[in-house]
């Protein structure tokens, strides 16, 4: 699989775009705790050899890059929208407000955004959604790991909280373990009382 370009951005500059965001979220898909979104902006000197979809890297890659990130970015922004808000407004809603959260965070309003998936952010910037972005554009892929590697951290910083069911380990998604836990005792408070299998054991434990 080919690694993440500047191809995009490359040519945004060319048609005279200067600062180019790249948004991404983490834990769209799990049943518990926020979803998390990142932007990315970055100047094309920036030296981030390695950077890929957070998925397509170990745990110790994701950690060395996100410092990385930090430290060379000209910069980024994180929004956090948590499991109360996700019930209330559904989860491509959720994402939507981490995304345009993240964009408001970073240290001036970028010229363009690039965003991985189908759906436009509720900003009024130019933009363009890419399908497997994380895995094409490198701004898109920055975003993931800082998204990742931010939400992973508040999931474990969880775990004492609730040390019976395992947030550190899954992360709050739908393993089976994790899905044993919440038949056993029933949803905890960063649960996402709308999702399935968490609904179900809501009722089963109400």
């Amino acid at each position: 699989m080919s690694a993440p370009t500047w191809t995009v951005e490359t040519e945004l500059r060319r048609q005279g775009y200067g600062w180019v965001a790249g948004v991404d979220e983490a834990g769209r898909g799990a049943l518990a705790g926020p979803v998390v979104a990142a932007a990315v902006m970055l100047t094309p000197h920036d030296s981030l050899a390695g950077v890929d979809d957070s998925k397509r890297l170990s745990r110790a890659a994701r950690a060395t890059l996100f410092q990385r990130i930090c430290e060379v970015a000209a910069g980024v922004g994180v929004g956090i929208i948590d499991a109360s808000v996700i019930d209330r407004v559904n989860i491509r809603q959720g994402t939507l407000l981490a995304m345009r959260c993240a964009i408001q965070h970073l240290p001036w309003r970028p010229d363009y955004v690039l965003i991985d998936g189908l759906d436009r952010v509720p900003v009024h910037l130019p933009q363009q959604p890419i399908v497997h972005g994380d895995q094409a554009v490198i701004c898109i892929a920055a975003a993931s790991v800082i998204a990742k590697v931010t939400r992973d951290r508040i999931m474990e910083a969880y775990d004492p909280q609730f040390p019976a069911y395992g947030f550190a380990q899954h992360k709050g998604y739908g393993t089976a373990a994790h899905l044993r836990i919440l038949n056993t005792l029933g949803p905890c408070a960063i649960h996402r009382k709308t999702f399935g299998g968490v609904s179900e054991a809501g009722s089963l434990h109400g």
